[in-house]
């Protein structure tokens, strides 16, 4: 058996594993209260603690690294600086090539609403279904940090989808895990960006954010999969679909950091609907509203989608897209299959093109992964390979304007592949 059939069934086998019960909210943990007053600036550490990363849900399989929470600040879509918390992993196992593999910091696909969702918590419990790519980054000698998002881990809610505070957590993450007071990773050593799916749009964001928001930082590349860089093509696609959930999610989420009320809008069992996905982590949600309608939850009978292209929330879904006006000033990988049932295809396209058009440094890479999860598993070996690349301070070849343009014309050229980056 090959090692991606390996890998691929130890991935079915722990989804199923971790999405068989519900996970409960937990009691409450000292190190998740927030202090009374946190530094003004962006990305300082408050505190931090040693911590657990099981890779199996029956945590018999630590992972290979020093973990250690951590709780530090960074900058809402308001401009308020507020504390937020997450994990840093650094490999225990000897590194034969460099001293410093650098600093990678990664934004997590989908964990859903609740506090106790927060990656961090799920690490803690063996439930992380993104813990292959991690461990993946530990085993090629990377230090890790990985941000729990605004609203997961602390209180509040989670603003899922929302541009630019998933942008800020994770530039500002890198910041505070170049504070700790650990050898492997200096204060001004290199970094690197990396994200699937609400990860890949938190590590757009992040890209395009970063040489006005953190120039600070030495970020020598991003990885942006499965990119959800325009909410109106995805509205279309989850709604009625199995994961109908990430929609209400978006609902939910982007309502809250706007401070629209949903209450008018919705009817009864709509509102319902909202108030249980806000406690809620991915994989109960999934389940419980696979197929939803939404406009069996609406007031008036009309879909979220016809919701969202009227205002109030044309103007917020527009403040969400990636791309518009705005490029990554370092080189950027855009991973998508064209087979994605959760983020359409043209999403990542599109946005590989708006980037380049602005004089972005990016390159399109195209799988034919049936399904979300699959693609996710395919684009690793190109994400590993770029992120060793763009540390050893090689050249990326980016994507030619003909190589877009003929994907958007529905002509395909031969995909990009991993020796390319």
């Amino acid at each position: 058996m090959s090692e991606a059939n390996v890998v691929e069934r130890a991935i079915h086998f722990a989804l199923s594993a971790v999405g068989a019960r519900k996970l409960e909210p937990r009691p409450a943990d000292p190190f998740y209260q927030a202090p009374d007053e946190v530094p003004a600036a962006p990305g300082a550490l408050i505190k931090s603690e040693p911590a657990r990363f099981y890779i199996d849900p029956f945590r018999l399989i630590p992972a290979p690294a020093r973990v250690e929470r951590i709780m530090f600040t960074t900058t809402d879509r308001h401009g308020a600086v507020i504390p937020v918390t997450g994990t840093v992993l650094t490999p225990t196992r000897p590194r034969t090539k460099r001293a410093d593999r650098g600093l990678v910091v990664f934004a997590v696909g989908t964990q859903g609403m609740g506090t106790q969702c927060a990656p961090s918590r799920q690490m803690a419990a063996g439930r992380e279904y993104e813990s292959v790519f991690i461990t993946g980054l530990l085993a090629r000698g990377y230090n890790v940090v990985v941000p729990d998002y605004q609203g997961l881990g602390l209180s509040g809610t989670h603003t899922y989808m929302s541009r630019e505070a998933q942008g800020h957590v994770v530039l500002d993450s890198l910041r505070a895990a170049q504070e700790l007071d650990n050898p492997d990773i200096p204060r001004d050593g290199p970094t690197a960006i990396a994200g699937y799916s609400q990860g890949g749009g938190a590590a757009a964001s992040a890209a395009e954010l970063w040489h006005e928001y953190a120039p600070d930082l030495d970020v020598k590349g991003a990885v942006c999969g499965a990119v959800p860089a325009d909410l109106t093509l995805v509205a279309r696609m989850l709604d009625g679909s199995p994961y109908f959930a990430f929609l209400g999610y978006a609902l939910v989420g982007l309502s809250a950091d706007y401070r629209i009320d949903l209450g008018p809008l919705l009817n009864t069992h709509g509102i319902g609907v909202a108030a249980a996905l806000s406690e809620q982590c991915m994989f109960e949600s999934l389940r419980r509203y696979a197929f939803t309608r939404s406009a069996s939850l609406t007031a008036d009978g009309r879909s979220i989608g016809s919701l969202l292209r009227e205002e109030p929330f044309a103007a917020i879904v527009a403040d969400q897209q990636l791309g518009n006006a705005r490029y990554p000033r370092m080189e950027a990988l855009v991973s998508h299959s064209r087979l994605d049932d959760v983020v359409p295809f043209e999403c990542g396209r599109a946005l590989a093109e708006r980037w380049a058009s602005q004089g972005g440094r990016v390159r399109l890479s195209v799988n034919y992964a049936p399904t979300h999860a699959a693609a996710a598993l395919t684009s690793y070996s190109t994400a590993f390979s770029f992120l060793s690349g763009r540390f050893a301070d090689k050249p990326m070849r980016a994507n030619t304007r003909r190589y877009l343009t003929s994907l958007a014309e529905g002509e395909d050229l031969p995909a990009s592949g991993s020796a390319d980056v």
